[in-house]
């Protein structure tokens, strides 16, 4: 039997390509927590813009040799101490399934696609919490999850062999 050429992926290479691709299969809530410890006296009493801090954090955990679970934690509150207006706490999952990545790669588009694709459904929670508990809806300005990536890899580059 006589077989013609062979396509190829214009480097010569007769190999076929994978198409790559991250797809979410599913997103929920693993821990939700709102604090509103002054109530009533904090509700509509608040004058100016209190001081809000934020902290996000990334996890990524295989499932699969293709599925992964991702984890986005955002927590944070407005005011401190005595003037405390609100806290929260959010953890929020997914599973997502990498097609055609190398696994050089799968850590990094996990840590940083995965949650990128998260934070619009992350965000919209928070803002829901924040005025069902009597305040102005927090809308997160976005995050830039290459840089927190990158922050993220540095330290742990500069941390002692054996501690992570």
């Amino acid at each position: 039997m006589a077989t013609g050429p062979q396509p190829t992926n214009g480097n010569g290479d007769t190999r076929k390509e994978v198409q790559q691709s991250i797809n979410v299969l599913a997103q929920y809530i693993k821990d939700l927590s709102f604090e509103n410890p002054n109530a009533p006296r904090s509700l509509g009493t608040q004058q100016g813009s209190p001081q809000i801090t934020l902290t996000v954090n990334v996890n990524g955990r295989p499932l699969s040799p293709t599925d992964f679970e991702v984890e986005l934690s955002i927590e944070g509150g407005a005011g401190e101490g005595a003037g405390t207006l609100f806290k929260f706490e959010l953890v929020y999952g997914s599973v997502v399934r990498l097609a055609g990545i190398s696994p050089d790669d799968a850590h990094a588009v996990i840590m940083i696609e995965g949650p990128r694709l998260m934070f619009p459904f992350a965000r919209q929670i928070i803002a829901d919490a924040t005025r069902n508990g009597g305040f102005p809806p927090l809308m997160i300005d976005p995050i830039d999850f290459v840089a927190l990536y990158r922050n993220r890899m540095a330290q742990l580059q500069q941390q002692p062999s054996g501690q992570a």
